[in-house]
């Protein structure tokens, strides 16, 4: 029987993932701390990776610069991600434990097999991560299971990420059901290299929903990359930055992430609709701001109004002075006093 997390509803207009990744060091507890900070933020969903260390890495291969300044420089990337990996019933307490606090679990698989593993566990949601990008036989796969889609685009040129678009859909996966999010794949990403209007690019060009996986230091990225029509943000979180391991450092703490998912609901709201007009709450000012065409001094009756006897100010509860002409050279019905309302 596939288990299930927090029943997957239609992604609200800004969907937010709070991305765990490793930082749970291999330990189930501390990955049940993340889901608690994760669901008290307000964050829609938690993400984790799911990988087997010898399907993901060869022995010979590099750490990336920001791996070699966060862990120890004698083990290889292979060693180093080997004691982050999450066994299948450490899977299934984590989907369990997610369902209890009502958060999505998600996880970004790496290999072949964690695509079949979270399959059978039942996720709605796949989230491709940028490294696969080019991955043909991965593309093949994911897109075959005919389920949603997140896919990072980091280190990718427009056309890699059309290419890996087009595997999905030929697989099986409707466009619609794909979420591109553009991304910079170094931790910390400098704000010079975030080019964050290539977020609005893919979307206008590819036609697709788009959002942004931000890896740079504090939340204004993700907040701007809302305000430009993101509909998802993933963001790296951790319990404590000085925590061992390779992706800490560029993470936020558990105040930065729930001062983040607050941010966003307030510039979601913000946003509004297209329409421009005066919202409910200045309403109320407009008799007090705006302007009315009143007497400049006392005017008869039947005297006619000029430029010499007539002249705008607040109260804006009178006639507008918009229809200055309109009064100009009409006759007065009435004796007005200096400051009292034009009525015609």
């Amino acid at each position: 029987m596939a288990i299930h997390a927090k029943k997957e509803r239609k992604m609200p207009k800004v969907f937010i993932i709070a991305e765990a990744g490793i930082n749970h060091n291999g330990s189930l507890k501390i990955a049940k701390k993340m889901v608690d900070v994760a669901a008290s933020s307000g964050a829609d969903a938690i993400k984790f990776q799911t990988f087997h260390a010898q399907s993901l890495v060869s022995k010979f291969a590099p750490k990336a610069m920001y791996q070699k300044k966060n862990t120890s420089k004698n083990e290889s990337q292979q060693d180093m991600i080997r004691k982050l990996e999450l066994s299948l019933d450490i899977h299934k307490e984590l989907i369990r434990y997610c369902c209890t606090k009502k958060i999505i679990f998600l996880s970004s698989p790496f290999d072949l097999g964690s695509i079949d593993l979270l399959a059978r566990l039942g996720l709605k949601t796949f989230k491709i991560p940028s490294g696969e990008i080019t991955n043909l036989p991965y593309l093949r796969k994911i897109g075959s299971l005919r389920r949603k889609i997140i896919m990072s685009t980091g280190m990718a040129t427009l056309a890699e990420v059309k290419d890996a678009l087009d595997i999905l859909v030929r697989s099986g996966t409707k466009k619609k059901d794909i979420i591109v999010l553009h991304c910079n794949t170094e931790y910390p990403t400098p704000f010079k290299d975030v080019n964050l209007l290539a977020m609005v690019t893919i979307k206008n060009v590819l036609g697709v929903q788009v959002g942004y996986s931000d890896h740079t230091l504090g939340i204004e990225v993700a907040i701007a990359a809302v305000a430009l029509g993101a509909s998802v943000i993933e963001k790296h979180f951790t319990l404590n930055n000085d925590m061992a391991g390779p992706d800490h450092r560029a993470s936020l703490e558990p105040d930065e992430l729930m001062r983040m998912v607050n941010a966003v609901r307030n510039v979601e709201i913000a946003l509004g609709s297209r329409v421009k007009k005066a919202s409910p709450s200045e309403k109320i000012n407009r008799g007090v701001v705006r302007k009315s065409i009143i007497a400049r001094v006392n005017i008869k009756r039947s005297e006619r109004f000029t430029e010499k006897n007539i002249t705008v100010k607040r109260p804006g509860t009178g006639v507008s002075p918009m229809r200055w002409d309109d009064v100009l050279g009409k006759v007065a019905k009435k004796k007005f006093y200096q400051d009292e309302l034009i009525r015609i």
